[in-house]
């Protein structure tokens, strides 16, 4: 039992300094530190009772009466002690993300945000999924599924998620989620789940696409479904209650790569082959996690990843595919209004990366670009039902209601100019 203990009590240690700071950032070690680090940093409560209750299982079976076991229960009882830090490092995620939205939209940001007509302002909403009640939401509101966009087959199918009581032609907002996954890996189903079900349940109405993927498709490929996908949904989402005058498109790690690049590249119609007199441009962008510079030679792992699975060449002999596909040289002074949200704690893609980014954005945009940094936080942070996915899910309704609010002002002027 002592052996156990001590064991239990090393993981745990291990784990829970893995969630302060991450053992690895580059590397071969950067993907488990990733995976181990997200689950215990957003689900705190889970990993406090997988530290606890071995410890304390140990303990009454006669752990502590050997040394070993007593050095086993301590390092579970630091463990333990470590993850109150953990769950106190996402306490001020709503501070962190009302002051980025001040910072970009003004400090009376709130009183600019519109709603969706639908649902009225006292209609009863469904409370916040759980974490298992969350793994249920797109049966409960992508009640149009797989609908085809491209020749692609299933790479090139989409989800509508919608409240079955939104009425038709209610012209709501929509918001396009495209999905991460290193561009080899993932699909339509898995991500963005508190964001889409916080939405819709909202009046919004989502869309999330599958697009084709490597090591089978080769770049620019990916780039080209999110821009097909994109004019399908402004072609046809208004046969399912959304307004093709409003759609925004968020996406996390590759899919924050897809969103920021396609957002700033819409108006120049690049990618659109065979349908380049479609508009595809977007009202907002909400990466998150973004890689946003393909070109930097200092992430070899980005690089090998990039040049064996997605681009087929390496950056020697292309340069130029590495620096077109990246949003650090896409940055543009009418680029639409931009909110990128990334952890500091980030083991896959460095969050110096969203810093330079964001500020260069900036110093370029005139449109309002808001960032937010989580301590804390690691990549795909806003996977699970957890505090800090639903807060984030919150700040993104805020800041595309400010954005949805000054498109309708903007659309009601010109009416009453057309009226009179």
């Amino acid at each position: 039992m002592g052996a156990a203990a001590l064991l239990h009590g090393v993981a745990a240690a291990v784990n829970t300094a893995n969630a302060l700071r991450p053992v690895a950032r580059r590397g071969p070690l950067a993907i488990p530190s990733f995976a181990a680090g997200a689950l215990t940093s957003e689900l705190t409560r889970a990993a406090a009772a997988t530290t606890i209750t071995p410890a304390l299982l140990a303990l009454a079976a006669g752990g502590a009466r050997s040394r070993t076991g007593r050095v086993g229960l301590a390092l579970s009882a630091a463990a333990a002690a470590g993850l109150v830090r953990v769950a106190a490092e996402s306490g001020p995620t709503e501070e962190i993300l009302d002051r980025a939205l001040t910072e970009a939209l003004g400090p009376d940001y709130r009183s600019a945000v519109r709603h969706p007509k639908w649902p009225e302002p006292d209609a009863p909403l469904s409370p916040r999924p759980g974490v298992l009640r969350m793994l249920q939401v797109r049966k409960r509101y992508a009640h149009d599924a797989d609908i085809p966009y491209g020749p692609a087959g299933l790479r090139n199918h989409l989800d509508i998620w919608r409240r079955t009581d939104l009425p038709a032609g209610s012209a709501a907002p929509v918001l396009v989620q495209v999905h991460g996954g290193a561009w080899t890996l993932g699909s339509k189903q898995e991500q963005a789940l508190p964001l889409l079900s916080h939405l819709t349940e909202r009046g919004w109405v989502c869309v999330a696409v599958n697009y084709r993927l490597g090591p089978r498709s080769t770049w620019p490929e990916m780039i080209i479904d999110v821009k097909r996908a994109m004019a399908w949904v402004k072609e046809h989402i208004a046969e399912y209650g959304g307004d093709p005058e409003f759609v925004a498109i968020t996406g996390g790690s590759a899919g924050g790569h897809l969103t920021a690049l396609h957002a700033l590249t819409a108006p120049d119609r690049r990618w659109q082959p065979g349908f380049e007199d479609v508009d595809t441009t977007v009202a907002a962008a909400v990466p998150f996690y973004g890689v946003y510079n393909w070109a930097d030679e200092r992430d070899t792992g980005l690089l090998r990843l990039l040049e064996r699975r997605v681009v087929k060449a390496t950056f020697a002999e292309a340069p130029q595919i590495f620096r077109e596909a990246s949003p650090q040289f896409s940055i543009r002074p009418d680029a639409p209004p931009m909110f990128a949200l990334h952890g500091r704690n980030d083991s896959l893609v460095p969050v110096e990366s969203a810093r330079r980014f964001a500020r260069d954005l900036r110093a370029t945009s005139t449109s309002p670009v808001a960032y937010a940094e989580f301590p804390g936080a690691q990549h795909a942070f806003e996977l699970f039902s957890s505090v800090r996915a639903h807060a984030c899910a919150e700040a993104v309704e805020r800041f595309l209601g400010v954005v949805y609010g000054r498109h309708r002002a903007d659309e009601d002027a010109a009416f009453r100019g057309v009226a009179r």
